[in-house]
């Protein structure tokens, strides 16, 4: 009985571990999200949507593939143009799917990302967390 207990808690404890490991965001899964996210912003059409997936899913599958030669310790000296390239092409290609006041808010939502002025608060549980790199960065104490 002992045994039966003791496997059952294994069994659970196994499980548990194997859920609490957070796998990486596939490209589809970032193409997706940038899409919804600039759909509630931008109210796009279903081609405009179709459009700015291809995109940014060829982005992140050429940014992850750079992320992992670079893991791995392969990089080469312009992986780190290359993946900046890649970004401001999309936002090009973006841009251009984009019509006229779509296309000053897509700039005004690049500019707040890149400034950082995007300090969305989130809530999670009870807790609100901030939504960008600030909430990740060590506030400097007060000397007196």
């Amino acid at each position: 009985m002992k045994k039966l207990i003791f496997l059952f808690f294994l069994v659970i404890g196994l499980s548990n571990l194997s859920f609490a490991q957070q796998k990486a965001p596939t490209p589809a899964d970032i193409a997706k999200k940038n899409v919804e996210d600039l759909d509630k912003k931008l109210k796009l059409n279903d081609t405009q949507k179709s459009i700015i997936y291809s995109l940014t899913y060829n982005q992140a599958k050429e940014q992850s593939d750079l992320v992992k030669r670079q893991q791995a310790g392969n990089t080469k000296e312009d992986d780190i143009d290359k993946y900046y390239k890649l970004q401001n092409e999309t936002s090009k290609g973006i841009r251009n799917v984009l019509k006229g006041e779509q296309q000053a808010q897509y700039d005004k939502i690049i500019e707040e990302r890149l400034s950082g002025k995007s300090n969305k608060k989130k809530k999670k549980g009870d807790e609100e967390v901030e939504a960008d790199i600030n909430g990740l960065l060590i506030k400097p104490e007060k000397v007196n």
